[in-house]
């Protein structure tokens, strides 16, 4: 045993095996501690044990040297992990920030961001209020990015996409067996996002029963996964979202009371378009930018008149339904040397019109107007003709008065009552004349 110590101390990757007759359990781990002997083998020895013996010496003493080598390097690597992580935090932090939002200085939507902002430091539930397509999930990943759990998951769930009965299971998990088709166990949402943030979209249109069931899960911060008889503890931060007014749920008896206050410790409510129109332009430049590269194109912009087109619309669908007709017109325009200029031409015929879009199946004939003198009405209505034409024909009055049945002093007449004379054109006044000694 001093032999061996010494050989341990001076040689230490030679593999020290004893075989021995002598049985004294004490001395045997003596050795075993002292000398660091990797195995005792008593006589009498078989020689392929022997054999075995040796093999599984060398194959540990090269795994202690390859974990030792590998702990080097993940000791010196793990500055280079953490910055990397810090880099790539600070890329989701700028891609989903609060700056990614458009909005214009002063306007509704800048308010509500600000607002979001000062919240987002603080580990509070946020409720998401506004119309389908104000951008509800966009504003929630801009707090949980710019919250102390950015590092951690952004779980997203649409609790109006799931059946009740599934709900509960997706959200909280499962064990194998604990229903018909649960062939393995289930790790649900509140689990992945250990540490981040849960956003649960539409909750006003969960059932009272699982109402309960979150409520109480937010309450005691666990979750007992169905099927199972033990509690998980959960760490997660929850913005909830919804098209409806849940005060006026609460009121009507459909959404808990209890339920509404945990979860809107914050609320904040995403204006429609419509209340502010002058965040459509840079919105729609932004998704202009989002279709063009979905399309790979390189160089995609809007033409003058298609900018006001834009501005004239109430957008009743939102963000979805302007990305849907950019995508529209994107795909109808035509490239001239690599370069696709979007014209108002390519709208759908209820946007060129300027009208608040209406129900599938219905004409697309100007709205009447809700509410003025008979005059006014008319009026209104002939307003949106001419303006639909002349976006149409990208402003050739020579073409929307032979089309309407007008002289092109009536037809000049008429724009400048309505303000349209000058509007959205992107070629000269003496253009219209040049093609009218054409023809």
């Amino acid at each position: 045993m001093e032999f061996l110590s010494e050989v341990r101390d001076r040689w230490p990757d030679v593999v020290r095996v004893v075989v021995s007759g002598y049985t004294d359990a004490d001395d045997i781990i003596e050795g075993i501690n002292e000398a660091g002997i990797f195995r005792f083998v008593l006589k009498p020895w078989a020689p392929d044990h022997l054999v075995q013996v040796v093999r599984d010496g060398v194959d540990t003493r090269g795994a202690q040297q390859d974990l030792q080598r590998l702990d080097r390097e993940l000791r010196a690597g793990a500055p280079v992990l953490r910055r990397k992580k810090a880099e790539k935090l600070h890329q989701a932090r700028t891609a989903f920030g609060f700056d990614r939002i458009a909005r214009v200085p002063g306007g509704p939507l800048d308010a509500v961001c600000e607002m979001a902002e000062r919240v987002a430091r603080y580990d509070l539930s946020v409720l998401v209020q506004g119309e389908s397509g104000t951008g509800k999930e966009l504003l929630a990943r801009a707090i949980h990015f710019s919250s102390p759990r950015a590092s951690g998951a952004f779980v997203v769930e649409n609790c109006a996409a799931i059946p009740d009965t599934l709900l509960e299971s997706e959200l909280f998990g499962h064990k194998r067996g604990a229903f018909t088709g649960a062939f393995e166990d289930h790790v649900g949402v509140f689990q992945r996002a250990h540490g981040g943030t849960v956003f649960l979209d539409e909750v006003g249109d969960t059932s009272p029963a699982f109402q309960v069931r979150l409520l109480r899960v937010l309450q005691e911060g666990e979750l007992r996964p169905v099927g199972s008889t033990r509690a998980v503890p959960v760490d997660v931060r929850v913005i909830a979202a919804s098209h409806r007014k849940l005060e006026d749920e609460v009121q009507a008896g459909r959404f808990r009371e209890d339920l509404y206050y945990r979860l809107s410790a914050v609320t904040l409510t995403m204006p429609p378009l419509r209340e502010r129109l002058a965040d459509v332009v840079p919105i729609a430049q932004r998704l202009l930018g989002e279709v063009a590269e979905q399309f790979g194109l390189a160089q995609v912009h809007f033409a003058d008149d298609t900018v006001k087109c834009l501005m004239a619309y109430a957008w009743p669908g939102n963000t979805r339904e302007l990305r849907n007709e950019i995508a529209r017109a994107v795909a109808l325009s035509e490239p001239q040397g690599g370069v696709v200029t979007v014209q108002a031409a390519a709208f759908s015929s209820k946007v060129l019109q300027g009208q608040v879009a209406r129900p599938a199946g219905s004409s697309h004939e100007p709205v009447l107007p809700h509410s003025g003198t008979l005059t006014q009405r008319m009026e209104a209505m002939e307003a949106a003709i001419l303006r639909e034409a002349m976006l149409r024909s990208h402003w050739n009055k020579s073409k929307v008065a032979r089309e309407l049945g007008l002289s092109r002093g009536g037809l000049a007449s008429k724009l400048a009552r309505y303000g349209l004379d000058d509007g959205g054109r992107d070629k000269p006044a003496s253009a219209d004349a040049t093609q009218d000694a054409t023809e």
